[in-house]
């Protein structure tokens, strides 16, 4: 894997990855979904759009496990669900994990096939967290959640056969953005956390940069989509400002636990996560930028029908295992 050793700046320019020609089989993909016709998440109500969501990414084929069982803790907000995938290995490390959605969709059934292929290859106990959802429940609820299973985790991964000891954050998308803020939260309370896992994460409230202008249609996510999403979860202007949102503006950076940090060519969020991994880097944090420029968002989902997306996921295994064991 590239190590991330670009400088950028403290003003924060907007940074530019690279696009190649999109993925043959992950095109087919998309022109399925498109055959299918699923709409915008921004042209549809809150309860369309989660019901949609759940129908489209819920299923499919995966990897056995050794269990896999669904739990109940106490979180911030009353009962918080956490479903926790189990590898047949004695001792893994534990992984807390954050499903995307845009902090508006998303359930443990449609993160499913992703918890159990991280589990599975990288041989890890993944606990997957069932945060409360905007706009319900808007910043910081998502967060507070993601950071209340991150501390349950590390206090009782023993008993469900995993090893505190290890302990690592993984998230897509809007997940990423709250696993970067588990990071940071981490170290502010001192906190010993051994890697983050950002894949394709939202990171900012902007839009200037070029991937906007790039891919602000799509495919699979739109700068409708993205600014729609945003309007769900935050409460004023005034939450834009707060690094737990916006972790891309947090202003010191230094100490948080190791990262790598997952983008795709064809992604309207594929340079705030090149920003935020630069910004990493320059506070001294190590990271490993892992960039696929013919892939899309959300192509880690994809692994059983998109070959580059199934060596993609070995790639994170092999980084996880790297960054926990």
């Amino acid at each position: 894997m590239d190590e991330t050793a670009v400088e950028s700046s403290e003003h924060d320019e907007p940074h530019r990855e690279s696009t190649d020609e999109l993925d043959p089989e992950l095109a087919a993909v998309v022109a399925d979904i498109q055959a299918a016709g699923v709409p915008q998440w921004s042209a549809l109500s809150v309860a369309s759009a989660r019901r949609i969501e759940d129908e489209v990414f819920s299923g499919g084929a995966s990897p056995d496990l050794r269990t896999v069982r669904d739990l109940r803790i106490d979180g911030p907000g009353g009962d918080l669900s956490i479903r926790v995938y189990r590898p047949d290995r004695e001792n893994p490390p534990t992984l807390v994990f954050t499903h995307g959605g845009g902090w508006t969709l998303g359930t443990l059934d449609s993160s499913d096939n992703i918890c159990r292929e991280l589990a599975s290859r990288a041989g890890a106990l993944v606990l997957s967290v069932d945060y409360r959802l905007a706009p319900e429940h808007p910043f910081p609820a998502a967060t507070d959640d993601a950071y209340a299973a991150l501390q349950w985790a590390a206090a009782h991964a023993a008993e469900l056969g995993g090893d505190p000891d290890r302990l690592g954050v993984v998230g897509t998308s809007a997940g990423g953005n709250l696993a970067a803020a588990s990071a940071i939260r981490a170290r502010d309370a001192g906190f010993d956390l051994d890697g983050q896992f950002l894949l394709y994460p939202m990171t900012d409230r902007r839009f200037d940069r070029p991937s906007y202008d790039e891919h602000g249609d799509g495919p699979l996510l739109t700068e409708a989509d993205v600014r729609w999403f945003w309007d769900q979860y935050l409460r004023s202007p005034v939450d834009e400002h707060n690094p737990f949102a916006t972790v891309c503006r947090t202003p010191d950076l230094a100490g948080v636990a190791p990262a790598t940090v997952v983008t795709a060519g064809h992604d309207v969020l594929r340079d705030e996560g090149a920003a935020y991994a630069e910004r990493l880097a320059d506070h001294g944090v190590a990271v490993d930028h892992d960039h696929y420029p013919s892939m899309t968002h959300g192509f880690l989902s994809l692994t059983d029908s998109v070959s580059r997306a199934d060596e993609a996921m070995d790639a994170l295994a092999e980084a996880i295992r790297e960054w926990v064991e």
